[in-house]
């Protein structure tokens, strides 16, 4: 899962960065309102980690920029700032959450989870489709019952495609999905071809039907 953090607090950010990426996640970083808005006008994130006061601009306008261009990304506020108004005024705007300043670096994973849970799975921890059983927290999946051996980018590449199931997914998507701004660096598709094809392997050892179809000239999908 892709995430940005939005926070001009260098250190913060690297402490946050470090704990993110050994959960799992594909992090990106905008340290101001500028690089803030061109991220979220170029890409999209499963969620969005929001400080309110940044040194070009106030962060809740990164919201309502969102909400004009209708993007439905996740969003937690995470601020120094505690007075209920900005609480009030933040999620209004659309924001998931509201996290002050200090928090524990495992309360804010936690929170990440519970977003993309109800923006992707309806609030499930785990998902089933027919024989395949995901565990989104202890990032495990099963086919028929019985676990199968995936990397971390082979997980979070199934779990993108399931929560985009019966939907053509782009190639650029999947790269940006699973490596961020890294994606950028990519000469061609080798990468995302890879893991598809070592995905779809281990699926179909454990006997589970080919769900993962690639569509001529413009991607894949799970179809199912």
């Amino acid at each position: 899962m892709k995430l940005l953090l939005i926070e001009d607090e260098v250190e913060l950010s690297k402490s946050i960065i470090t704990y993110l990426k050994a959960e799992n996640y594909v992090c990106e970083v905008a340290q101001d309102f500028k690089t803030a808005i061109n991220k979220t006008e170029s890409f999209n994130y499963d969620c969005i980690l929001l400080d309110i006061s940044l040194p070009d601009g106030n962060g809740l306008n990164v919201l309502k920029a969102l909400k004009a261009n209708k993007k439905t990304d996740g969003v937690i506020i995470i601020s120094a700032k505690d007075s209920i108004d900005d609480r009030i005024a933040g999620l209004n705007l659309g924001a998931d959450d509201y996290l002050a300043k200090p928090f524990h670096l495992s309360e804010l994973s936690a929170r990440i989870a519970a977003v993309i849970r109800r923006r992707h799975f309806d609030g499930n921890k785990v998902i089933v489709l027919n024989e395949i059983t995901i565990d989104t927290l202890a990032k495990t999946v099963a086919i028929s019952n019985k676990k199968i051996d995936l990397t971390r980018k082979e997980f979070d590449l199934l779990l993108y495609l399931v929560s985009n199931k019966n939907r053509v997914i782009s190639k650029n998507a999947i790269a940006e999905h699973i490596s961020g701004d890294e994606a950028e660096v990519f000469d061609n598709f080798d990468i995302i071809y890879a893991h598809i094809k070592n995905l779809k392997k281990k699926l179909l050892l454990a006997d589970c039907p080919d769900y993962i179809k690639s569509v001529y000239g413009m991607g894949y999908k799970f179809n199912i």
